[in-house]
C-alpha cells in the first residue's frame, strides 16, 4: 500500500504529460469561465445532431426540446436505416419538437460512417452510440470544433480510455463544452450532500461503499434478423457483449463508481484509486443464442475493492440477478460520521438531510451545457467522465483475471476489446463468435486464466 501511495500522484501525472493529454494550467474545477468558447452559430439557437437513435439517444433529445426553447434538431445518425427513419417520424409528429426540427432527408443518416453526417450540420453532438464507439466519434466531434453531450460510459477498454483523454485535451484547447451522462454531477441533492462531505461534515472519509445490484439486463433478447450477419446481431443487443458496453460494471455501474470517486478525489476530476482486487463471474447467462436470446459473453455480477493513495477505500457491487437482493445507492463512513444519498450524521451532532430543489437531473445536464455554451462558459465533464470508465474498466480487469491491478498498469497496458482502426462493414468478422453450442461462453473470461493486459 505504501509504495503504491508513494508513486500515485507523480505517475497519474507524469503519464498525463507524456502522452500529451493535458496541457499546463489546466484547471480542475468545471466551473470556471474560459476566456474565449466556441461560440453557437453566431446566434442563441442550437442546432442538435444525435448520434445513436436508440432508446437513449432520444431520451436525451426529448430531454433537451423539454428545457431549451431556441433550439433546432437539424440531423439524426444511427447504424441502422429503419431506426433513424423511425425516430425523424417521431419527432415530425412530437408536440414538444413542434417548430425545433429541421429532419429533410439530406440530413438524416444510416451506416457506420453516419456520425460523420450528423456532426457536420450541428452545434452540439449527442453520442449515444454503443460504448464501445463512443471514444472514436468523440474525438471526431471535437476535431471539427463541436460541443458534446455523451451517454457514459465514456469507452470500454484502455485504448478507448486513451482516445477520450486526447479528446478531452483538445475540447480544452478550442473552448467546447462537454456534457457527459453522469447526470448525478448535475443533480442538486449529490452536490450539496458531497460538498459538505468535502468540507469535513462527518471527519475524514475511510470507506465509500457503492451498489447497483437489481435483476434487470440478464436476458439480452432478441431473435436473429433475417438476413443479419453476426457482426450486426451483436451491434443490436450491445448490451451483452463487452466489446460494445464494457460488462454492466462499466456500463451501469460507472454512475455509483463515479460518485464514490468523487468523494474520496474531493473534487479532483483526475483522481483515482491506485489498485483493486475483485471477484466475479456468470451463474445466469447461459441460455443458447438460438431462438431468442443473445446472452453474450458479460459476467452477472462483479464485487471490487478500490484502494487510494491516502488509504481509503471504495467497496463496489453490482449483479444482474432475479430474485436477490436489490439496492441501487452510495453509502459514506467517515472518522466522524456516516451517510448515504441526501443525508449525514456526525458521530456528534444533528443529522443533515437535503431539502432543497432537486430538477431532474437528466434535464438539468442539458440546461447546464445550453447555459455554458452560451454565456461562454466552461463546462468539462469529460475528464471526470473519462477517470470513472476507466475505474469501472480497471474493476472489470480484477474480476475477470482474479489478480490485483494497478492503476497505472491499467491505463498504459489494458487489453482492448473494440476493434479500433478496423474500418466496419455489416459483413466484417464479430470480435466474439458463436461457438459450436449456439453460446459465446467459450469467449467468457475465467478468473485464474484470463490475461487482463495486452501483450502485443
Amino acid at each position: 500500500m505504501n509504495k503504491n501511495a508513494s508513486i500515485s500522484q507523480p505517475s497519474r501525472r507524469g503519464f498525463m504529460k507524456t502522452a500529451g493529454l493535458v496541457s499546463a494550467g489546466i484547471a480542475a474545477s468545471s466551473t470556471l469561465t474560459l476566456a474565449q468558447s466556441a461560440n453557437v452559430a453566431g446566434s442563441d439557437v442550437i442546432k442538435v445532431g444525435l448520434i445513436g437513435c436508440g432508446g437513449r439517444g432520444m431520451g436525451s433529445i426529448v430531454d433537451r426540446l423539454k428545457v431549451d426553447d431556441a433550439i433546432k434538431i437539424v440531423a439524426l445518425g444511427d447504424l441502422l436505416p429503419a431506426r433513424v427513419a423511425q425516430r425523424r417520424e417521431e419527432l415530425a409528429n412530437m408536440e414538444a419538437a413542434a417548430g425545433k426540427v429541421d429532419l429533410s432527408a439530406d440530413r438524416v443518416f444510416s451506416g457506420f460512417d453516419s456520425y460523420k453526417g450528423v456532426t457536420e450540420l450541428a452545434d452540439v453532438v449527442h453520442i449515444c452510440s454503443p460504448a464501445g464507439f463512443h471514444p472514436d466519434h468523440y474525438l471526431y466531434a471535437v476535431e471539427q470544433g463541436k460541443h458534446v453531450f455523451m451517454e457514459k460510459p465514456f469507452c470500454v477498454d484502455a485504448e478507448g480510455y486513451r482516445r477520450c483523454m486526447k479528446a478531452n485535451k483538445i475540447a480544452e484547447e478550442k473552448g467546447l463544452t462537454v456534457c457527459a451522462g453522469f447526470q448525478r454531477r448535475h443533480e442538486s441533492r449529490y452536490r450539496e450532500w458531497i460538498a459538505r462531505i468535502h468540507a469535513g461534515a462527518i471527519g475524514d472519509v475511510v470507506t465509500t461503499r457503492v451498489y447497483w445490484n437489481g435483476s434487470s439486463g440478464t436476458g439480452g433478447r432478441g431473435a436473429f434478423g433475417p438476413g443479419e450477419t453476426e457482426l450486426m446481431f451483436q451491434i443490436r443487443r450491445w448490451y451483452v457483449f463487452n466489446w460494445l458496453c464494457g460488462d454492466h460494471i462499466v456500463e451501469q455501474h460507472c454512475h455509483n463508481l463515479d460518485i464514490g470517486n468523487w468523494i474520496h478525489g474531493k473534487g479532483d476530476p483526475l483522481a483515482h484509486p491506485v489498485s483493486c482486487v475483485g471477484h466475479g463471474g456468470r451463474q445466469v447467462r447461459k441460455t443458447p443464442r438460438v431462438p431468442f436470446d443473445a446472452c453474450g459473453n458479460i459476467f452477472d455480477h462483479h464485487y471490487v475493492e478500490y484502494r487510494y493513495a491516502d488509504g481509503s477505500v471504495m467497496l463496489s457491487t453490482c449483479r444482474q440477478i432475479p430474485n436477490c437482493w436489490d439496492r441501487v445507492t452510495e453509502l459514506v463512513s467517515g472518522t466522524k460520521g456516516r451517510g448515504e444519498v441526501a443525508w449525514l450524521q456526525p458521530t456528534d451532532g444533528e443529522r443533515w438531510n437535503f431539502r432543497g430543489q432537486n430538477r431532474n437531473p437528466y434535464e438539468q445536464e442539458h440546461v447546464n451545457q445550453a447555459e455554458a455554451m452560451r454565456k461562454g462558459e466552461r463546462l468539462h465533464d469529460g475528464w471526470h467522465a473519462a477517470t470513472s470508465t476507466m475505474i469501472a474498466i480497471m474493476g472489470r480487469m480484477a474480476t475477470y483475471s482474479g489478480q490485483e491491478i494497478q492503476w497505472n498498469d491499467a491505463v498504459a497496458k489494458g487489453k482492448s476489446l473494440f476493434p479500433y482502426d478496423v474500418e466496419l462493414t455489416a459483413d466484417t468478422a464479430a470480435p466474439i463468435t458463436l461457438g459450436p453450442d449456439e453460446t459465446y461462453e467459450h469467449d467468457v473470461a475465467v478468473p485464474g486464466v484470463y490475461d487482463p493486459f495486452d501483450k502485443t
